[in-house]
């Protein structure tokens, strides 16, 4: 396995839960400050319902006064809908349509009102307009490592969807741990079955987790082959859909750590991400 990894930092993630609205002009600041890390790709906005998620009403907006001019970092959206996929096409920034296509019944229609069949009818048309408008889709197995609410899950399950996912032609697919119940033995499992056995998908790990678990989860998937990760910085932000408190995102801030330790690159510029911890500080503490 190469020893590169892709960092996806996630901005959106870390300010969707947040109830009071914070000014579009500060997210553009603080996705500006991340555009220069050297990330592989900046999950920065969402095209779903301001009903559902307020917070990112103005991803538009943020993305019109984006100076793009001088990164190298992709930018992803997340969509929940075809409504919303038609939506992000028309903006030529994006790279990456995001959809959390989830394996729980019960979280599905939390986090976008439709049954677990009908998210593939929607996710299939997702697909047909990635590819008509020269996009990606990055497809979230949400609540991939368990749920709470009871619904069947074991890895046997992963794996079909895995299955079923491949044959409709997902390129780019992510591991979610949406409420932090991921195991090192589980991840391990997953990661160093799955991506052998289809080598034509671009595996993820986007991991949710408490402080104490983090190096476990990074260390297991990576070991396992995985090389792309999702994070936020300090940890902001969780799924605020999954469940009432908030389980925290994978903290970017200690990925890097880790990677620059076993000598993995991640072509992170370290000195304009300490520039970009520092405004997360003063973004999050003022709006938490």
């Amino acid at each position: 396995m190469p020893n590169t990894v892709k960092i996806i930092e996630c901005p959106r993630d870390a300010m969707q839960g947040i109830k009071m609205f914070i000014p579009t002009e500060k997210k553009v600041k603080y996705i500006q400050s991340l555009l220069g890390c050297g990330f592989d790709t900046l999950d920065f906005g969402s095209f779903v319902s301001p009903k559902a998620i307020p917070q990112m009403v103005d991803t538009a907006e943020v993305l019109a006064q984006l100076d793009l001019s001088n990164t190298k970092s992709k930018l992803l959206a997340i969509i929940a809908n075809v409504r919303g996929a038609q939506d992000a096409a028309k903006h030529e920034p994006i790279r990456y349509l995001g959809y959390p296509f989830s394996i729980s019944e019960n979280f599905q229609m939390r986090n976008t009102h439709k049954t677990i069949a009908q998210s593939i009818d929607t996710l299939q048309e997702i697909l047909n307009i990635a590819d008509a408008c020269g996009k990606e889709v990055v497809t979230y197995i949400s609540m991939g490592f368990g749920n709470p609410y009871g619904d069947p899950w074991n890895v046997e399950i992963v794996g079909e969807w895995t299955e079923r996912l491949a044959q409709m032609g997902v390129k780019i697919l992510s591991l979610s741990d949406t409420v932090g119940s991921s195991t090192p033995e589980v991840i391990d499992y997953l990661f160093s079955n799955l991506i052998p056995k289809y080598p034509e998908i671009e595996f993820g790990a986007h991991l949710h987790t408490t402080p104490s678990k983090w190096h476990e989860k990074v260390d297991a998937a990576y070991k396992a082959g995985c090389r792309r990760f999702d994070g936020a910085i300090q940890g902001f932000g969780g799924c605020p859909m999954a469940k009432d408190e908030l389980t925290g995102n994978m903290p970017t801030e200690k990925m890097l750590s880790h990677f620059t330790a076993i000598k993995a690159e991640s072509n992170v510029n370290w000195m304009v991400f300490e520039a970009a911890y520092n405004k997360a500080t003063e973004l999050f503490s003022a709006y938490h």
